[in-house]
């Protein structure tokens, strides 16, 4: 890594719609090497070497893109999440929603 490198942001997570969250976990741990995060009926986290995946029951969550972010409030206030997380979404000039996420709420 050279030192300009140092001051790229990290992607956190990228958030898609599925049928059904068991189904598609199921699937995804089955097909590629990840482990299951975080569960519950409307949405699941699955951590790779790289990246998490996101996957969300449809009208629960919107498909996202999440940033960590040392400070998520110059976006505006941010929410806590029932995994412990705390964010803050917004849209890009395109209207895709992007998430920024505490670092300081990770665990």
């Amino acid at each position: 890594m050279t030192g300009q490198d140092k001051n790229l942001e990290s992607v956190h997570h990228i958030a898609v719609r599925v049928e059904d969250v068991d189904a598609a976990v199921a699937w995804y741990t089955k097909t590629f090497r990840c482990e299951v995060e975080y569960r519950d009926p409307t949405w699941a986290m699955l951590r790779f070497s790289n990246v998490r995946l996101a996957l969300m029951a449809q009208g629960h969550h919107p498909p996202h893109l999440g940033f960590l972010r040392e400070n998520p409030e110059a976006f505006g206030r941010t929410k806590p999440h029932r995994d412990g997380t705390r964010s803050v979404y917004v849209e890009d000039p395109s209207g895709n929603s992007i998430e920024f996420l505490a670092l300081d709420s990770l665990k």
